[in-house]
């Protein structure tokens, strides 16, 4: 595969597209949440990924064997994995998506921070800590407005995307210092969602029926999920991301919470207040900053 030095028309074009699709996930997955509980939906979001991997990884001829030195965290990166969209889709079922997008979203923010000090070699200069600061700052303000007076602000919404933030930031540095750093994209994911599926069908026992009202539309919505956003979606983003500069990649990634406000607003009704879209610059800002040189390993910026 050719590497490019820059990012170029097409690789800015995929890059908007990518964030465009991860925006509307978090309006799917809200639609589809109506349908099944959130933590079984993404059990079933996973088996449906699953196959598709297995198929797509199949067609390519890649191996399934387990590298050495990977058992140890790919195990990890399984639970990390469940945690995070446990959080994910549990935040969008308790508050609007443009507030959840904000806050998952802010996942660069804590990779910079951990890898800080946890990785040799990758210390905050002044200029990603001033971009670490605002965009805390935006993360601390969304969670702490509660003017959401329609209800819709939900304090433990907030929480659980903050806490998926956190999650996929850990496996975002749990790649980077493991020997999941040298394999395939394609192999990553088949750990994280193949070990997610018995964990997450464990951990919905926990929050209440499975089924709630699921009609054509939910089930569109978990197919969706399933085979354009996690197989191919993510499969393409980690093509990107070997492809052009990781610190260019990364840069895209503030358009996707700007982009979750707009379809919340646009799709689903949601009120957008005043502290929101401040808060949304805030981390936006501070994403870009934090982005100036590459602070998240390739393999785990995808979502």
């Amino acid at each position: 595969m050719e590497r490019k030095d820059r990012i170029d028309a097409f690789g800015a074009a995929a890059l908007t597209g990518f964030a465009l699709l991860f925006a509307l996930n978090q309006v799917v997955i809200k639609l589809t949440n109506g349908g099944f509980q959130p933590v079984f939906l993404a059990a079933l979001r996973s088996a449906v990924a699953l196959v598709c991997i297995l198929a797509w990884m199949r067609l390519r001829g890649q191996s399934l064997a387990i590298a050495p030195g990977t058992l140890a965290p790919g195990l990890v990166a399984g639970v990390l994995f469940t945690a995070e969209f446990i959080c994910l889709f549990m935040a969008l079922d308790l508050t609007t998506v443009a507030r959840s997008s904000v806050i998952f979203y802010s996942m660069p923010v804590w990779t910079a921070l951990g890898a800080h000090f946890l990785l040799p070699g990758d210390r905050l200069t002044p200029l990603r800590a001033s971009g670490l600061a605002l965009a805390f700052g935006g993360v601390a303000w969304a969670i702490l407005d509660r003017g959401g007076a329609d209800g819709q602000a939900s304090l433990a919404g907030d929480l659980f995307a903050l806490g998926g933030a956190v999650g996929w930031a850990a496996m975002a540095l749990l790649v980077r210092a493991s020997r999941l750093r040298d394999v395939r994209p394609e192999v990553q994911l088949l750990w994280q969602v193949s070990l997610s599926i018995p964990l997450l069908l464990l951990a919905a026992t926990a929050f209440g029926p499975f089924l709630r009202d699921p009609g054509p539309l939910h089930l569109a919505g978990l197919m969706f999920q399933g085979v354009v956003v996690v197989t191919f979606g993510f499969i393409g983003w980690l093509w990107l991301l070997a492809r052009y500069p990781a610190s260019g990649v990364a840069s895209f990634s503030f358009l996707t919470p700007v982009l979750g406000v707009l379809l919340g607003r646009a799709l689903l009704d949601e009120p957008v207040h005043l502290s929101t879209l401040g808060a949304l610059g805030l981390v936006a800002a501070g994403l870009v900053l934090i982005n100036r040189r590459p602070a998240v390993p390739a393999a785990a910026l995808a979502r």
